[in-house]
């Protein structure tokens, strides 16, 4: 998807959906779309060096075209280099850096997953030419949003679909026992021009309660490290109805729209109760403190 809008980093700077990433923003040029070399730049080094599973440091290169051998294709030259391919001036390709500087963990374990798909010689499994596994990594991968939480009733409030019970009676407790966060880089992309509509796919992790008193950064590396025990685990990614989706406007303080109930009421948007088998994370999988 490719979207026309203006590089102004002070507009994602203000907006609380981009917040996992401001971070990382605030450090580009306010004067001009960033390129290769910004990206390059606010990579870290030393022991925080971000890496791909062989130990190979990941840097962004330029994108190939044409008919490419498999090796340089995007996910085995990513896994096999630590060489992402990016396009210059691209919404979806800046997003997709900064979500790796993020959640790098996480990231990594997805390129695992897709490499190790590719490469293990197994019929595909699924209707799609990626098969299950990698149509799951993907989905979430472009659209995917992490939902921590504590509170069990509200996350079967999401999974069932009942919006003015999550969003509207008891919203205030959005931040406190359940939260959203994007990471989907297709996601960040639609979210520079919002609209009525806007659903992402939402990947739900159980942890303890002491993990809405982190500050945003510790709480991001925690994310990051659950994701990747989550996504590394060759029980999970199997099928996409492991995510439910997320009606990302109706999110309290993702809009001002949505501050009367009214605003749910729009079936359209927020659709009734369907059957899912949206997955949960057991906080008993992992390890017991959220400290970062």
């Amino acid at each position: 998807m490719k979207i026309d809008h203006p590089w102004e980093r002070k507009a994602l700077l203000e907006s609380f959906a981009f917040r996992p990433l401001h971070a990382h923003i605030s450090y580009l040029p306010s004067e001009y779309f960033p390129g290769l070399a910004e990206y390059n730049d606010l990579l870290p080094s030393g022991e925080n060096t971000i890496s791909v599973s062989n130990g190979k440091p990941l840097r962004f290169v330029a994108q190939d075209y044409g008919r490419l051998p498999f090796e340089s294709q995007y996910e085995p030259r990513c896994y096999l280099q630590g060489e992402v391919q990016t396009r210059e001036e691209n919404w979806h390709d800046l997003f997709n850096a900064l979500v790796w500087f993020a959640f790098p963990a996480a990231k990594r374990a997805i390129n695992d997953r897709h490499y190790s798909a590719l490469t293990s010689g197994l019929p595909k499994e699924g209707n799609s030419e990626r098969g299950a596994v990698r149509d799951m990594n993907t989905l979430f991968d472009e659209s995917g949003v992490v939902v921590p939480y504590t509170d069990d009733d509200l996350a079967g409030s999401l999974r069932s679909f009942e919006w003015n019970e999550l969003f509207w009676q008891r919203r205030t407790e959005v931040g406190r026992s359940i939260d959203f966060y994007l990471f989907g880089h297709g996601l960040y992309e639609k979210m520079l021009k919002p609209y009525v509509g806007l659903t992402a796919q939402g990947l739900l992790l159980k942890v303890d309660a002491t993990f809405f008193d982190l500050p945003l950064a510790q709480r991001l590396q925690r994310l990051d490290e659950l994701l990747a025990m989550y996504l590394d685990d060759p029980k999970h990614c199997v099928t996409t109805r492991e995510l439910t989706p997320v009606p990302l406007l109706g999110i309290p303080g993702w809009t001002d729209e949505n501050t009367q109930q009214s605003y749910y009421e729009n079936t359209d948007y927020f659709r009734p109760a369907r059957q899912s088998c949206a997955q949960c994370t057991p906080l008993s999988t992992a390890p017991s403190s959220v400290a970062g």
